[in-house]
This record gives structure tokens, C-alpha cells and sequence, in this order.
């Protein structure tokens, strides 16, 4: 990019160039992108003090250029510490004992972009203008000598024979921007998470695990900076108050909630500014959730794949913003020296907070369960009602508490939500409850932690089995105030995605090794696949017999010729010993399911 139309862009000196070949990838991305903009923004600032000396402007116009010229030497000077920011990784560290050089590296850049501008303008002048043809050759001349002495200076500092000044220009432009016009939040805009944190503390690491995993919105700061500038005609918003930067960064979360109402969690990166994230959350309150990611400076440097100055540096930079502060302004503060599943499942419960629910209990009897299955399951659930409070919720999912279960066919699925220390008296008391039990059912034990399901840590089983509990489904036992993740529709759909597979490689298997012994199997397996399939057409059906109605208008699925009512006349063959006589229809039926599953995923 160059200042305007054919201008010449920025050339680096060769000794500059050579040695910015040893920055890290971000690092030289960081430079490149400072060093263009600022010689952008050199070219704008000609532009516009070229157009101030027009002698025909009214006060009014040329009190908006000045304006737009106080912009954009804020601009400029900002853009010049975030290349010596980037180039601060070619200085080794120095003690006050090295003599300090009078100027930055981004200094001298500045310098430079600047002739490069006057000789381009310059030799524009020359067929009309006989001191411009004068001049230039003095001009490239200086250009040469300058470029030679940013590279001896880039030598010195690089052998530490010389000491770079801080980089931190100090400038102040303008007053006290506050506006008497409002900003509210939009209706449409959901959770924000705005993270905050030194160099290499896992900001951007964090807000793309929350994106990828939970789907937010995912921004940095300066974009949405940026383009509030341009929509207001900003040379740099960085210029402006703390509150009037916070009404631009709202101002442009509103813009994209409007227009984009299914989204409910946006993420904001790179806060390094205390004041401006501070005036954000007195506008967007609990919206807001601040999370600060720390780490030790050790761990920083290694993640970094750089040397330790280059971090402090960027450290330093940051810390002059008040980037430590935003620490004292958070609604969360991580340790990010520990696992990445640890900082993933905070990240989790931030993100998607559970509820505390309201759960519905019942007795084993009130399921119509048999009565020496009821009597079985009332004397676990009072051995893990007493080992409360370790053990949180206990329940029957599936088909006990949704009508259908049938003695000698249906398996009784029992969740139990309990701390892990509680793990081997659950244990003992389910292997109790199977003897109890005496081979009248066979019990599908789901154990999970309270933790494990506020991180969302949810297999598929375990997404359906909440979503019966939050649609209301008795439970055995719960404690009070019990947290439970949410479950949206669009939990069950991906649950359903996910599962399948799965299911289907299960079913192939069992009908490629069908006997009469594995029919229930199958029938279960042909049940499951066809109820994960209606659900990813959008239809939340229940019961086998049920299911394999609706199945059969699935496009193109030919009819799976399995008795209809069947669950009761199958289950009555497999009680009575009499498997055979049903299984070639369960079979037939599904061989036609398998067959076109294959055909649709290879359409």
C-alpha cells in the first residue's frame, strides 16, 4: 500500500531489511503492517496540510483540517510505537552503562517515509518548478546517507554498542471527547467476553477455542476501533476519551447484532486499555464478563518461541496502557500456567454458565416400574441419598421415565452426578442394585461429576439424558440449588450428528453377525439410528414404535417392513425364547436403512 495513487511505497534500508528476517512471523507481520499504515498515513497528512494552505477556505474548513491533521498525527505517532514495538526483539538487553541513541528505530523510519514523499513530490514538480529539478538530487542524496545511518544503527544496537529510548511518545491531542449522546446496548446483543491479559497469556488462544466451541462472534478491539473510525470520519479513535471510545466499540457490537439476531456471544480481544474496557462495562454491565488471562513471564517467554527482551518489551508497551490493570477490573482472572483442559473448562462455564434447576422428584414406584424392580431401585436410592452431599442427582433416564419400558426387554438407564471421591461407594451400591435386580433388567450406569457437566464435558448420551430432566422427567434424587448446562435445540441436533455414526457402525456390525440371541440388540440399534435420523430432519419423536412410523417418511427410505405396533410383539418373542421367528424381518429392515444411509452420505 502507498500514501496515494503511483507514490512510491516505503523501502526498508538493506541492513534493516536483513535483520528483520530473525523476527518471529507475528512480529514481522506486526511491522509490516504499522510500517505500511504509517506511511499511509505520512501521505494523508501532505494530503491534508497541502489542502489547509488554501488561502479560499473558510475558518470553519480549516478548523476541520486541523482537526483531521491532529488525527492523524496521533495516528502516526501510534503506529510509530507499534513498530518500534515490534523491532524492540533485534535490541538485546542493555544497561544504562550503553549509551543511548537520540531516537527510536521507528523514529528514523518516520523520518525516511517522509523524504521518500518529498522526492516523489519533488520529481512531480520538475518539469514546472526549476528549484524542485535543483533540489532533488540533494534529496536522494539525504535519503542515502539516512538509510546508511539507520543501518549503522541498526548494527549498534544489535551488538548492544548501542541503546535504544523508550519507544513511548507521550503525545496528547485534543480535549476531553465526552459526548452528551448515549449509547445504549441493543436489545439483540448478548454475553460479551472481552479478554485481557501480558503478552502470550492465551488471549487469543482462549477467544478461538470460545468461537470454535460455543460459536461466538469473535472481534479484536482494534477492528472494531477501526471501523467505527471510518464510519465517523476518525483519522484514530485511540485519540479520543476512554468513554467515547467505549459508545464506538458498543455502537459497533449493536451494528452486528441487528443484523445479526441468532448470534447471542461475541468475544473482544486484546484489551489492554484499563480505562476504555472500565467505561465499557459501566455501559454494558453484567453483559460484559472481563476475563484476564495470567501466566508467569517464563511460561509467556516459551510460548513465545522468542527471547525474553522481546517479551518485556511487548510487556512494557501494554503495561503503559494499563493492560496489568484490567486485572483489578475482572469478573474472571485465570491461571493459564496450568492444562489446557483446565483453561478450557473455565472457559466453558464463563461462557455458557449453567442454571441452578428446579427438578422434579419421584419415587421408584410412581415410573410403573414392576414392583421388585421398584422396590430394587428405592432401596439405591436411598444408600445414595445417604452418601449425600457427594453424590448430587441421581436418576433413571430413557425408557423408564418415558412410558415404554418392558420387563425382560428394556435396560434400566441410571445417571448419577457425583464428586469423584464418591466414585467407588457409587460403584457399590449400583453392583448391590444388579444383584437386587436378579437379572430382571440390566442397568447402563452413566457416572459424571458435577464439574464435568458445568464445563460441558457432554458425550451425546448425556446431552439427551439432560434434556429430559429439563423437560421436566422425575428424578430419584437431587440436591438442592443443583447446576445443570442448558441444552438447546441446537445441543440435541449436533448431539444427534455426532452419535450417529456411531450408532450406524454399531448397527452394521450386529447385522452383519445377526443371530437370534443378538435381535434385541439390533432392534434397539435400528430404534436409535432411525429416532438420530429424525432428529437431524427436526423431529424430536420418542418411542420405537413411534419412531419407526415417522421413519418411514424419511425422503427416499423404503419401507423397513418391521411390524407396526412391533416393540411388544418382539419383545414378546425375545421373553418367550422365540427370538428366530422376528429376526429376519428386523434384519431386512436393517439392511434397507444401511443401504440408504450410504446412498445419502455419498449423494
Amino acid at each position: 500500500m502507498t500514501p496515494h495513487e503511483h507514490a512510491p511505497p516505503l523501502v526498508l534500508p538493506p541492513g534493516l531489511a536483513l535483520a528483520t528476517t530473525n523476527l518471529g512471523g507475528k512480529d514481522r507481520r506486526r511491522l509490516d503492517d504499522a510500517v505500511t499504515r504509517l506511511h499511509t498515513v505520512n501521505g494523508r497528512l501532505w494530503d491534508a496540510e497541502d489542502r489547509v494552505r488554501d488561502p479560499h477556505l473558510t475558518a470553519e474548513r480549516v478548523a476541520d483540517l486541523k482537526r483531521e491533521i491532529d488525527q492523524l498525527n496521533a495516528e502516526r505517532n501510534t503506529l510509530a510505537e507499534q513498530a518500534d514495538e515490534a523491532l524492540a526483539a533485534l535490541a538485546p538487553e542493555a544497561g544504562p552503562e550503553v549509551p543511548p541513541h537520540t531516537e527510536t528505530l521507528a523514529s528514523v523510519l518516520d523520518r525516511l517515509s517522509v523524504l521518500t514523499l518529498r522526492i516523489w513530490h519533488s520529481e512531480r514538480a520538475e518539469g514546472h518548478d526549476d528549484l524542485a529539478r535543483r533540489r532533488t538530487p540533494a534529496l536522494r542524496r539525504q535519503r542515502t546517507e539516512l538509510c546508511a545511518a539507520l543501518d549503522a544503527l541498526v548494527e549498534d544496537v544489535r551488538s548492544g554498542r548501542t541503546r535504544l529510548p523508550s519507544p513511548a511518545r507521550h503525545k496528547f491531542y485534543g480535549g476531553d471527547e465526552e459526548t452528551a449522546v448515549g449509547v445504549a446496548p441493543s436489545p439483540r446483543l448478548g454475553r460479551v467476553l472481552a479478554f485481557g491479559g501480558l503478552s502470550e497469556s492465551g488471549k487469543s488462544t482462549s477467544a478461538e477455542f470460545v468461537q470454535r466451541v460455543c460459536g461466538a462472534q469473535r472481534f479484536k478491539i482494534g477492528y472494531l476501533l477501526r471501523q467505527a473510525a471510518h464510519r465517523n470520519g476518525l483519522a484514530d479513535p485511540y485519540a479520543l476519551s476512554a468513554r467515547r471510545q467505549a459508545e464506538l466499540l458498543l455502537e459497533e457490537l449493536n451494528r452486528y447484532a441487528e443484523g445479526h439476531v441468532s448470534q447471542k456471544l461475541f468475544t473482544i480481544e486484546s484489551v489492554h486499555d484499563d480505562a476504555s474496557i472500565a467505561e465499557l462495562k459501566s455501559l454494558l454491565g453484567d453483559r460484559l464478563r472481563i476475563v484476564y488471562l495470567d501466566a508467569p513471564f517464563q511460561a509467556r517467554v516459551h510460548r513465545s518461541g522468542t527471547q525474553p527482551q522481546a517479551v518485556a518489551a511487548k510487556d512494557e508497551v501494554k503495561m503503559s496502557r494499563g493492560a496489568h490493570r484490567v486485572a483489578a477490573l475482572a469478573d474472571h482472572v485465570i491461571d493459564n500456567s496450568g492444562s489446557v483442559l483446565a483453561l478450557r473448562a473455565r472457559l466453558r462455564r464463563i461462557a455458557e454458565p449453567g442454571t441452578a434447576v428446579e427438578l422434579r422428584s419421584a419415587t421408584p414406584y410412581g415410573l410403573g416400574l414392576p414392583a421388585a424392580v421398584a422396590s430394587a431401585t428405592a432401596d439405591l436410592t436411598d444408600t445414595l441419598r445417604s452418601l449425600r452431599p457427594s453424590v448430587h442427582l441421581a436418576a433413571l433416564t430413557g425408557s423408564a421415565v418415558e412410558g415404554n419400558w418392558i420387563a425382560g426387554w428394556s435396560d434400566l438407564d441410571l445417571l448419577v452426578v457425583a464428586e469423584a471421591k464418591a466414585a467407588e461407594a457409587v460403584a457399590e451400591a449400583v453392583g448391590r442394585y444388579r444383584g437386587a435386580l436378579a437379572g430382571a433388567a440390566s442397568v447402563g450406569l452413566t457416572l459424571t461429576t458435577g464439574a464435568e457437566l458445568t464445563a460441558r464435558r457432554l458425550t451425546p448420551r448425556l446431552v439427551f439424558a439432560l434434556h429430559q430432566l429439563h423437560l421436566g422427567k422425575p428424578v430419584l434424587h437431587a440436591v438442592p440449588g443443583l447446576e445443570l448446562p442448558a441444552v438447546s435445540r441446537a445441543d440435541l441436533d449436533l448431539a444427534a450428528v455426532q452419535e450417529l455414526p456411531l450408532v450406524i457402525l454399531t448397527l452394521r456390525r450386529l447385522r452383519a453377525d445377526a443371530r437370534p440371541e443378538s435381535l434385541r440388540q439390533l432392534y434397539k440399534h435400528l430404534v436409535l439410528a432411525c429416532r438420530l435420523l429424525l432428529r437431524e430432519h427436526g423431529s424430536q419423536q420418542s418411542g420405537p414404535d413411534a419412531i419407526l412410523r415417522e421413519a418411514a417418511g424419511l425422503p427416499g427410505l423404503p419401507p423397513l417392513a418391521v411390524p407396526v405396533p412391533a416393540l411388544a410383539e418382539i419383545a414378546d418373542a425375545w421373553r418367550e425364547g422365540r427370538p428366530q421367528q422376528l429376526l429376519l424381518p428386523v434384519v431386512a429392515a436393517a439392511d434397507r436403512l444401511l443401504a440408504w444411509y450410504a446412498h445419502s452420505v455419498a449423494a
